[in-house]
């Protein structure tokens, strides 16, 4: 795919990622956005994006961001980022009214939804593919910072098993632009606020392990997050710190969402495909990290999840 080529003759280009965008969404959406905008002067580049998480207000233009998702004139070129259309939220109708839809992604579950679909599942990231796609002669310490967050995310700085010899030659010239990089990783992905502490605490003391330890779940209603007066963006990293507990192979975290709806992330040790379970129920991911919206009370959540949990370590015996 050339990207420029993609879109050379367009005047109006928009992008967009993900609902509750994470660090790999808001890197890609605003390293992509701020190439566009350095090579395309010529061009109206908007990104639209739920309100992303304070930790990324260090990404220059974030504040150009639009959340409003109000009534646009279709564009030219649209693309969808670390995603399928479906979970654009409001921007999806941005999308497929578009001339020229383009569907950039990473995720296993996701099979293309653009008329130009680059989706590589082999990817680290997102910003990786955004890094690959993009002329480095044009490459700038801005743009290189903001897909350096996205790939950290991600990757769990360079700890999961998505991390490729090519995620850190990429990582490698990123951080030649001089940024401070051990800040950035601090910052945005390690630091947490008292709220976040507070809730991560909840969660674990909460969790219930089974199928003899190797799974461990964590629930949050709507009632105990309306106490700590959380929203989503306080939940992150609460899954990866339940998979952490020793012999867990299979970690699932919950949190209400609406009258018997949760929203379910699940992350895996490798022996598990949370992929497989999750595009079951409508949603998607990865071999390791995959989530879904599901509907009933916590415990028939559960024990649907249960059961593809089980059903696949049957497998394993029997291979």
């Amino acid at each position: 795919m050339k990207l420029l080529e993609e879109c050379k003759q367009a005047e109006r280009i928009g992008i967009s990622g993900h609902i509750r965008p994470d660090g790999d969404c808001v890197g890609s959406c605003m390293g992509l956005y701020l190439y566009l905008k350095k090579v395309r002067p010529d061009a109206d580049i908007r990104v639209f994006l739920e309100k992303p998480a304070d930790i990324f207000r260090c990404i220059r233009g974030v504040e150009e961001i639009n959340s409003d998702f109000g009534e646009q004139e279709a564009f030219d070129v649209f693309f969808c980022l670390d995603t399928a259309a479906d979970r654009l939220g409001g921007a999806e109708e941005y999308f497929h009214a578009a001339a020229k839809k383009i569907n950039i992604d990473h995720h296993v579950s996701n099979s293309g939804c653009g008329d130009v679909n680059y989706v590589i599942p082999e990817a680290s990231s997102t910003s990786e593919l955004i890094y690959n796609l993009i002329d480095g002669e044009e490459l700038d310490g801005e743009i290189a910072k903001a897909l350096y967050i996205g790939i950290i995310h991600d990757t769990g700085v360079f700890q999961y098993s998505n991390t490729s010899p090519e995620t850190l030659q990429a990582a490698a010239r990123l951080i030649s632009f001089g940024f401070d990089f051990s800040r950035l990783i601090e910052e945005t992905f390690y630091e947490k606020t008292y709220l976040q502490t507070q809730i991560l605490g909840r969660a674990l003391l909460e969790s219930i392990r089974f199928m003899d330890g190797k799974c461990v779940v964590s629930v949050l209603d709507k009632k105990t997050m309306e106490f700590y007066g959380a929203s989503s963006q306080d939940l992150e990293g609460i899954v990866s710190q339940l998979r952490s507990i020793k012999g867990v192979e299979c970690a699932v975290f919950m949190y209400q969402t609406g009258v018997l709806e949760y929203k379910v992330s699940m992350r895996s040790g490798g022996r598990i495909n949370v992929s497989r379970i999750a595009s079951y129920f409508g949603g998607g991911g990865h071999v390791r990290a995959a989530g879904c919206t599901m509907n009933g009370t916590s415990h028939d959540v559960i024990n649907n999840l249960s059961l593809h949990i089980e059903k696949q370590f049957i497998e394993e015996q029997d291979t």
